[in-house]
């Protein structure tokens, strides 16, 4: 979803590639940026990432996911580089194919409710209440995005942890 706001942005739509993942490419202030769909499971997304990567000539210090985090409540965004992948599939097969060093942006999802499976719990809808708050929280995550492209890891923390 931030991708998708991110594209509109940048007045990109996304096309098939053959590195198995939707690409749009462009510019976010004076940064060209690669944006990067897998067109497989979340689970399996360490392959495109890596083809897209070696393809396009960026170097894994350069890439940015933007994943869902359990040990965040929801609402919470936070800007992490490098680190493990905590139980998170796709962060595991992203790291399995280039490493842990990377830029993340932790989109706080908080813990299921009771004893209810967290697989199951990733997968399912959000709440009414949730869906309120998600295009401000979407549109964070993409102003996070172009703040870490335009300024900066280190200002881009700076701005959204202070």
């Amino acid at each position: 979803m931030v991708l998708d706001v991110l594209a509109n942005r940048m007045s990109v739509k996304f096309k098939s590639h053959k590195v198995g993942a939707q690409i749009a490419e462009g510019r976010l202030g004076n940064a060209k940026v690669v944006l990067v769909k897998s067109n497989g499971y979340m689970n399996t997304s360490g392959g495109p990432v890596a083809a897209s990567l070696k393809f396009f000539d960026i170097p894994a210090e350069q890439l940015l996911v933007i994943h869902d985090e359990l040990d965040i409540d929801f609402g919470q965004l936070k800007i992490k580089f490098s680190g493990g992948h905590a139980g998170h599939n796709g962060l595991r097969s992203i790291i399995s194919a280039i490493g842990n060093e990377f830029i993340r942006i932790r989109f706080g999802i908080g813990r299921p409710p009771g004893q209810q499976d967290p697989a199951e719990f990733v997968l399912k809808n959000f709440s009414s209440t949730e869906k309120h708050e998600l295009a401000v929280l979407i549109g964070l995550a993409a102003d996070m995005v172009e703040e870490i492209t335009n300024k900066g890891l280190t200002e881009a923390q700076q701005k959204f942890h202070s």
